[in-house]
């Protein structure tokens, strides 16, 4: 049996962004299951306690979504005892490389030049529209991998926004939780204590300017148009949601239905 969690959440000290996912609306009156679904900011730097709550999950399988740089930058996740951990990168080790290491180092002209005149935002909205369209297989893994009950499961990224963002939002899609809801979860990686702990080079005066941060808060921020985009790519390369899952994941009807009755409640 699927253990139940209690609905506030845990006090995580080296792992940010958690969340259950359990409670969410369908469109059909049913709700996500508390204490299957889990999402988060990478478990590189977890504390013994940190690890010691996620164990007591239960997890079946932990969805690492990051690429070899952001491996190389916070390190391997904490290892958990008997979980089963899937590294499916959904952007390529060298995409972008030499952006994040500008936004670490560079300085304001740099940033400038990379980010200003809303460069930022709309490489944001780009990425978020190339991950739904570009990394089916990917997203087919996860769907086909939930629905054979390999639950309870924990997706992360490196912040727990993007790249994690998307793929729950995809599994929400395929649950048919309503599109309000998922974008109301996905927003909550705004709160402060969820936020994603920005490194920069350089003393706290020089790289954390009122202006550095402004220039920078496109690509840390969950916005909603973000994964508004996400959706829109679905609907102008599949035409809905239906034939993305049918067509472009290989979701079969009997594969959905197995994926509702292990996730929803």
């Amino acid at each position: 049996m699927t253990q139940q969690v209690p609905s506030t959440e845990p006090e995580l000290t080296g792992v940010r962004n958690f969340r259950d996912v359990g409670g969410l609306p369908t469109v059909d009156g049913r709700r996500v299951r508390h204490g299957v679904l889990f999402r988060s900011g990478h478990l590189a730097h977890a504390t013994e306690q940190d690890a010691a709550f996620l164990a007591s999950l239960d997890l079946h399988t932990i969805f690492d979504f990051r690429n070899a740089a952001d491996q190389r930058l916070e390190g391997p996740d904490v290892a958990l005892p008997g979980v089963r951990n899937v590294h499916l990168p959904l952007s390529d080790p060298a995409d972008g490389a030499e952006f994040w290491k500008m936004v670490r180092d560079g300085d304001l002209a740099q940033l400038r030049a990379i980010l200003d005149d809303g460069k930022g935002r709309a490489r944001m909205i780009a990425s978020y529209r190339k991950i739904v369209r570009e990394r089916t297989a990917e997203h087919s893994r996860v769907l086909h991998a939930l629905a054979e009950d390999n639950v309870p499961a924990l997706m992360h990224c490196a912040a727990g926004k993007d790249r994690a963002g998307i793929s729950i939002a995809v599994t929400l899609l395929a649950l048919g939780v309503e599109h309000e809801a998922i974008v109301s979860d996905y927003l909550k990686s705004n709160a402060k204590h969820r936020r994603y702990r920005i490194r920069r080079s350089g003393s706290a005066e020089t790289a954390y300017t009122p202006e550095i941060m402004e220039l920078l808060s496109p690509l840390f921020d969950a916005r909603a148009e973000y994964l508004q985009a996400a959706f829109a790519g679905i609907e102008e390369t599949w035409g809905g949601v239906e034939v993305y899952l049918e067509r472009g994941l290989g979701l079969s009807p009997a594969s959905r239905e197995r994926l509702r009755e292990r996730l929803l409640d």
